[in-house]
């Protein structure tokens, strides 16, 4: 965390100093605003958070309910999130609060005694180690809190306007007008209307905003119905603190979840198929009724519930629209989106796979950046034509992994193709459900892979893996990727080539090109008026230990001089760490290699330093031109 470059910071780091509308920021709704975000979910709240990074931009938040959500429905945090998680400034307080996934057991009959469950199998959560952060169970409303804290304390302080539900909305050439109602005394009932230029509707699976532009949630409903329950309960199973599927001999099956807190648990208990006369009967199911289910799956096991925290019963469906924006795919190109949707709205799945709430989160990261550099003139319009086409394709493979899960989860053993076969499945996609395999197409945000092999280790379009280095200014060893916060801009990690700093290299004359040359994405893009790296965040990691990299001879491009007072920020040069090389690790070419990567963490291009013809027309085609004054030539 950096601080103090702005004068002295007596109070906590964690609060930015307001700027543009968070300097004055109107208590009552405006009629007009840039942005509009509708629901205040883990979509909703992370585009908050994001957009209110920028400070020009005026966003605001309505959300129907009166307040904060108090009893979230989801718990479970991929690796991914939390990734996410460090970007916003929060992961190491939310781990310390949450329960850690470690490892799953699974249960099974008894070959001797088929009405009794035994223990089968114990796997590892992370067998591969696929991130350095875990897998965590925590309220959703905990999450949602963090999220309302990063935004009020970014630049914008964006604050969620409760007790407003939209009606409907209608685009029109200029933006989008919002008819809204008040939820909340005393003007309960009240309409008024707010004018937009962009809407993110972000409002549930029963979404206003996608109703009103048309679209409609399509796909299957699979007639298996579950019960689920956050309950406090007395218990001789002895695995209740640990991540369990469990499958009885009749063919009911349970997913246990221990929760935060070290007492709460949750299971999402099989009620069994329905049929397609129930018109939805099951969902009346009573709490005595799935305890009674729960206790004839886990037999010789017992469970007594002391306390119900939050119940429910629901149905398996997966549903997906045709596109996440409001223009038609006919008109893709001509026309640029107004109106996007996210998470349950535009895709809905069942809730086993602990999917819901991290695709969600991952949804409105994407658009809310990309909102955010149109607004601020970063970016042409078409940039918005990639939501859609970005996060389709992953909610698609997310209802594909989720109908195979919860097929096998509700399989009866014997329907199984080998009795290992759940098991097998967990370990062998464990890369899918941590939220790692997503991987984006080429598009004007993602290059092509012609350079691929000069760097394995960062596979283009997807989200770039952190590895230990050292920084040369302390010695201090700290993760690269977690240094790339949730402030807008692009990075672009300099991976040298041997020689150190102030011999001739290709770092050396990168570092002159991009801070000096005109048709660098640093002097063409960035505004004059503001610091050199507020648009790009140029690092570099040199091959040598830290000890033998001298600051003195490092070129001024890897050391800019930031706020007003123009200190350097010693926080951008770093080594490979000699006994975890980063190099090694991840199959970086030793004859150097720049890794450029996007806002939100996907890595978008991978290129030889000397090749400077294909970094300017990479970024011609994404950032409009702005233009600062070159630095001096080193």
């Amino acid at each position: 965390m950096q601080f103090h470059h702005h004068g002295y910071v007596s109070g906590d780091p964690r609060v930015q100093p307001a700027a543009g509308v968070g300097l004055d920021r109107p208590e009552d709704l405006p009629d007009e605003v840039d942005v509009l975000i509708v629901g205040s979910g883990p979509a909703g709240m992370i585009a908050a958070a994001q957009l209110a990074q920028f400070p020009d931009i005026t966003t605001r938040l309505v959300e129907r309910r009166p307040g904060r959500l108090e009893v979230g429905q989801a718990d479970g945090i991929q690796a991914r999130s939390v990734e996410t998680f460090q970007a916003f400034g929060f992961a190491s307080r939310i781990i310390e609060e949450a329960y850690r996934i470690t490892e799953m057991a699974f249960w099974k009959p008894d070959p001797a005694r088929p009405e009794n469950i035994v223990r089968a199998a114990r796997t590892p959560d992370d067998p591969s180690g696929i991130s350095e952060f875990p897998h965590l169970i925590v309220n959703q409303a905990r999450v949602l809190d963090y999220f309302a804290e990063s935004a009020r304390n970014a630049p914008g302080r964006l604050e969620p306007d409760y007790g407003w539900e939209v009606l409907d909305l209608h685009v029109d050439e200029d933006g989008v007008s919002v008819r809204l109602a008040r939820t909340a005394e005393p003007e309960e009932g009240s309409e008024r209307t707010v004018r937009a230029r962009y809407v993110i509707g972000c409002d549930g699976a029963r979404s206003r905003v996608r109703e009103s532009i048309g679209r409609e949630l399509v796909g299957d409903q699979a007639n298996h119905a579950w019960g689920v329950m956050d309950v406090l309960a007395e218990t001789d199973f002895p695995d209740i603190r640990t991540k369990c599927a469990i499958q009885s001999h009749d063919g009911g099956s349970i997913l246990l979840i221990p929760r935060e807190g070290n007492h709460l648990f949750r299971m999402y208990v099989d009620l069994g198929e329905t049929t397609d006369d129930d018109h939805g009967e099951v969902r009346h199911t009573t709490q005595a009724e799935v305890e009674a289910r729960a206790n004839r799956i886990m037999h010789p096991y017992e469970v007594t519930v002391k306390h119900v925290a939050w119940r429910s019963v629901y149905e398996v469906g997966h549903r997906l629209t045709d596109k996440f924006d409001d223009v038609p795919a006919e008109l893709v190109g001509v026309r640029h989106p107004r109106v996007f949707i996210t998470g349950d709205a535009c895709h809905t799945h069942s809730a086993k796979a602990g999917q819901g709430m991290n695709v969600s989160m991952q949804d409105g990261w994407n658009i809310a950046w990309k909102v955010g550099h149109v607004l601020d003139g970063r970016a042409d319009p078409s940039l918005l034509d990639t939501y859609s086409a970005e996060r389709h394709v992953i909610a698609q493979n997310l209802i594909d992994f989720d109908r195979r899960w919860s097929k096998l989860m509700a399989a009866r053993p014997e329907e199984l193709s080998d009795p290992t076969e759940l098991e097998d499945f967990y370990v062998k996609t464990a890369e899918f459900p941590a939220g790692l395999m997503t991987q984006y197409e080429p598009s004007m945000i993602t290059a092509e892979a012609a350079h691929q092999d000069l760097a394995g280790g960062f596979p283009i379009g997807k989200r770039f893996k952190s590895h230990p280095v050292r920084r040369v200014c302390d010695g201090n060893p700290v993760q690269l990727g977690h240094h790339h916060r949730a402030d807008g801009r692009w990075r672009l990690y300099v991976f040298a080539d041997r020689p150190a700093p102030g011999v001739r290299s290709k770092a050396a004359e990168f570092a002159e090109w991009v801070s000096t040359d005109p048709a660098s994405p640093v002097v063409a893009h960035t505004p004059a008026a503001v610091d050199p790296d507020a648009w790009f965040d140029v690092k570099v990691v040199y091959q040598q230990p830290h000890t033998e990299v001298d600051l003195g001879r490092v070129p001024e491009a890897y050391l800019p001089r930031v706020g007003p007072y123009e200190l350097v920020d010693y926080e951008k040069v770093y080594a490979a760490d000699p006994s975890d090389d980063i190099f090694e690790a991840r199959s970086l070419n030793r004859d150097g290699v720049l890794v450029v990567v996007r806002p939100d963490h996907y890595v978008a291009a991978v290129l030889p330093l000397n090749a400077h013809e294909q970094l300017t027309a990479f970024f011609h085609g994404v950032t409009t031109t702005h233009g600062r004054k070159p630095a001096r030539t080193p």
